[in-house]
């Protein structure tokens, strides 16, 4: 090889190593907005809403506060709009606001174990982008943390370059509101009803949200009111700490680099949940590792021998007290509340674990009454009280819908295909780490143990349904019998007068014999029925039994 040819080798390396730089987080979503579910207008529209509603939420759940929320959209021209979300919240202290505001993957969740709406630190900073992006105009904030203490005011854009917050406007303002923050973003969007968008979000979010009052104005400046019924927050989650069937190889050298223990035993029984004295024990001795050990000197290795070690040892499942549920009752109170129905049925499943992080799995149907009988079922999605409206095809819950067999529960199901009915099928999933297909967070990863829990669920509720349909297909039996008794024994009475000739009374008297011999015919037969009935519920429990096992 001549000196010529590595000169121009090394020319040109040097050329292409001065086309290269980092990327920002902030620059790469501004040219990726798709992925945090900006993909079109209209969607645009309720991720900017659904980000800023669900860390309202967030937020007062974490204060103790019960929650009151404003959510205006005002049309400014076609195809823009100014969204103003309000909230009685504990407000955000005045050097973390450009933070929370104008930087993406900032926040207090991301690596606390317990159950939140937000997780990544992503979805407000993101619509305060996508306002700079589409109209130019910045975040406007007000935030006051309590009674008697000033307000501050920002105006806001992001540098996508840096990911960092460019601030227009800081002061201190006067604010007639004790607490809370507002918000005001102009965005480009289009507002459409239906059921992807910002009333429908609003209206789901009110169900699974039992505790929270909604004022919201839409474009065309009609208010609609969502109005709580439980003044009971829901219950705190503690943060827990991670579980070792959840940990992998690579997670737990991080760990074992970054522990403050001095002793793997230690490392073990303070850096997992569920892993006492004796049980760190056990996981040395099955990983062939000294109790004594220096974590950081572990080798990877040596970290593989401990994973298998962590296999091999009998753990207790993850704690629960990290997620709050709904509940059965007051999940199917908010059904009640939104969903006009003539049967609802609801079903809270024990806690189960997927990958260490522990879930729990709620369900409700609503049928009859409004809803039209001749189309596909309504499937409320929702994730740590959080409305998917979005990639329903995709998602674990509607696969998990037609996997259950709805023929046997009253209602006509094709083959690998959602129900037909008047019917609308709620399943909500809550965990300390919802496993999302995609950062826009609108379906769920398909894992076996959630899909087995939902169908579970869904069984539950099944069986109260066809409890309910049986029991309905019987009164209107007995309404068609007692229409025929009523509509035939006049016409036999009549006859048998004509024939034997006897008086009016005789008649009437007649008429009343013949509908008693009839019911007492009829009550025979339905206590056979019944009897019959009861023996076949006993069976399907038993049934039933072997199925769960």
């Amino acid at each position: 090889m001549t000196q010529q040819t590595l000169d121009e080798g090394t020319s040109k390396a040097h050329e292409m190593a001065k086309k290269q730089r980092e990327i920002s987080v902030a620059e790469f979503f501004s040219k990726n907005r798709h992925l945090l579910g900006f993909d079109n207008k209209r969607k645009a529209l309720l991720t900017t809403i659904k980000e800023a509603v669900d860390n309202s939420l967030d937020a007062c759940e974490e204060a103790r506060i019960l929650p009151e929320i404003s959510v205006e959209i005002i049309e400014m021209s076609e195809e823009r709009f100014r969204v103003i979300v309000e909230d009685n919240g504990p407000g955000i202290i005045k050097p973390q606001i450009p933070k929370i505001f104008g930087k993406l993957l900032y926040g207090s969740k991301f690596h606390k174990l317990s159950q939140s709406r937000g997780q990544q630190g992503i979805g407000i900073s993101a619509s305060v982008m996508y306002a700079q992006l589409t109209t130019g105009r910045p975040i406007k904030i007000k935030s006051k943390i309590g009674k008697g203490r000033e307000a501050h005011y920002y105006e806001l854009n992001i540098d996508t370059k840096k990911n960092k917050p460019t601030i227009l406007k800081d002061e201190t303002i006067e604010w007639n509101k004790d607490q809370g923050i507002r918000i005001e973003l102009d965005i480009e969007a289009t507002y459409q009803k239906g059921g992807q968008s910002v009333d429908e979000y609003l209206k789901q979010t009110a169900i699974v949200n039992p505790h929270v009052t909604i004022y919201y104005t839409n474009p065309k400046a009609e208010q609609i009111i969502f109005a709580r019924i439980t003044d009971e927050l829901p219950k705190e989650p503690k943060e827990i700490k991670p579980h070792p069937y959840g940990v992998e190889l690579g997670v737990l050298i991080d760990m074992l680099k970054a522990t403050e223990s001095r002793t793997l035993q230690s490392f073990l029984t303070k850096d997992f949940t569920r892993v006492g004295p004796g049980t760190s024990k056990l996981i040395c001795e099955n990983a062939a590792l000294l109790p004594k050990s220096s974590p950081s000197r572990l080798s990877r290795d040596m970290a593989e021998q401990l994973m298998e070690g962590i296999k091999k040892t009998k753990i207790i499942a993850p704690p629960t007290d990290c997620i709050s549920p709904i509940g059965a009752e007051l999940l199917e109170k908010g059904l009640k509340k939104e969903i006009n129905a003539e049967f609802y049925a609801s079903s809270t499943r024990p806690p189960n674990v997927y990958r260490g992080n522990p879930f729990i799995i709620e369900a409700a149907v609503a049928y009859g009454g409004d809803q039209p009988a001749d189309s596909q079922v309504s499937i409320l999605r929702f994730a740590n009280r959080v409305p998917l409206l979005y990639q329903q095809s995709g998602c674990s819950m509607t696969k998990s819908v037609i996997k259950t067999g709805w023929r046997s529960y009253g209602m006509s199901q094709s083959q690998n295909s959602i129900p037909v009915g008047p019917a609308t099928i709620v399943i909500h999933m809550a965990s300390v780490w919802v496993p999302f297909t995609s950062e826009s967070k609108e379906a769920i990863a398909h894992y076996p143990e959630i899909i087995k829990e939902i169908k579970l669920a869904l069984q539950e509720c099944g069986r109260k349904l066809s409890s309910y349909i049986s029991k309905k297909k019987k009164v209107g039996d007995e309404i068609n019998k007692r229409s025929y008794i009523e509509k035939y024994i006049p016409h036999v009475a009549e006859a048998l007068k004509e024939l034997i000739g006897y008086s009016q009374a005789d008649e009437i008297k007649v008429k009343n014999i013949l509908k008693e011999l009839l019911e007492e015919k009829r009550g025979k037969v339905e206590v056979v029925e019944a009897e019959n009935n009861e023996y076949d519920e006993e069976f399907a429990l038993i049934g039933k039994g072997e199925e769960d096992e």
